[in-house]
């Protein structure tokens, strides 16, 4: 008698969830749909994905909370880790933003010449950008496919790392940890170079005529295809804006960190493809006259002594909790 009850009584409670996680999945999926209605007027509106990380990381989270609609434990989760992982990391990268802009200021005085002659060396007597232009870029009327493998390449930068700290905050948050580790870690080292050695870009060194003419590219090739809105990263009313922070490439820095960071991690053999990516970073800065390739060379010795670092200091780490466990309590 008893355990007909108990059938009963759990049949009953199955068919009062059902209903509640069913129009759970309709409000979850109509506030899904609201979401990315809002996002493609955003972007239709400011004419294409906003780069400034002010935008897109909230942007990106927006996501996450509408795929949270309806359940306690999720939003719950959402609004803490807001609070305690995406609060410091977005923090710090406002002041590298901040620092990162004393560059500019006069202190020290800008660079060029040396990396002129490095790149020379490279180069066998030409520079490797003003090689590539004369050879390579045709005009904005005639652009080829290896121009929009360009842009693209550099636009992806402004894009990976949020959406890869987002995905894995939400997925795999050991990894969201460790990635935000290295990249404030990146950023701030970077940093303290750009202040001390400021330095001109190609394309800054081509216009007060210190090497031959180069175009800045990217700014032509986004016109002609906006994959990106580019203009709140050089809007000077910020403060943030930054045009001698060319050495070393945080652009090449951060690729080459986030292809280390999935290689090492992922299982499947086709992540080595991932090596790809900052060699195609490399061609995209240097053709398009943002870097010289002095300047991909040390961001990538930057990143691979941080990540060093890093994953130093989280196997440190492991080994410290596993001892703790061997021992156990007092």
């Amino acid at each position: 008698m008893r355990y007909a009850a108990f059938v009963v009584v759990f049949d009953l409670a199955r068919r009062d969830v059902v209903r509640p996680l069913g129009s759970t999945r309709v409000l979850r999926a109509a506030a899904v749909l609201a979401y990315l209605g809002f996002a493609a007027t955003v972007v239709v509106s400011v004419g294409g994905i906003p780069a400034s990380r002010d935008t897109l990381v909230p942007l990106l989270l927006g996501g996450v909370l509408a795929a949270s609609v309806g359940s306690v434990t999720r939003l719950r989760r959402f609004f803490i880790g807001l609070a305690v992982e995406w609060a410091p990391l977005l923090l710090a990268l406002w002041a590298y933003d901040l620092a990162r802009a004393l560059g500019s200021r006069g202190w020290f005085p800008i660079h060029f010449a040396g990396q002129i002659r490095i790149d020379r060396l490279i180069g066998g007597g030409a520079l490797p950008t003003v090689w590539l232009q004369h050879h390579l870029w045709h005009g904005a009327a005639h652009i080829a496919w290896y121009d929009y493998v360009a842009l693209a390449t550099y636009v992806s930068y402004f894009l990976a790392t949020p959406f890869l700290l987002v995905a894995f905050w939400w997925f795999r948050p050991a990894w969201f940890r460790e990635l935000a580790v290295a990249l404030v870690a990146l950023a701030l080292l970077s940093c303290v170079t750009f202040i001390v050695l400021p330095s001109e870009p190609p394309w800054l060194a081509a216009r007060d005529g210190h090497v031959p003419p180069v175009h800045q590219l990217i700014g032509t090739l986004n016109l002609r295809v906006p994959l990106l809105r580019l203009d709140p990263l050089l809007e000077r009313g910020t403060g943030y804006a930054n045009i001698v922070a060319a050495f070393p490439s945080l652009h090449a820095a951060q690729t080459l960190l986030v292809s280390l960071f999935l290689v090492r991690r992922l299982r499947t053999p086709w992540r080595h493809l991932l090596w790809l990516y900052p060699i195609v970073m490399a061609y995209a800065l240097v053709y398009s006259g943002e870097h010289y390739v002095v300047d991909i060379l040390f961001g990538w010795i930057y990143c691979v002594l941080v990540y060093a670092a890093v994953e130093r200091a989280r196997s440190m780490a492991v080994t410290r909790r596993a001892a703790a466990v061997a021992v156990g309590p007092a």
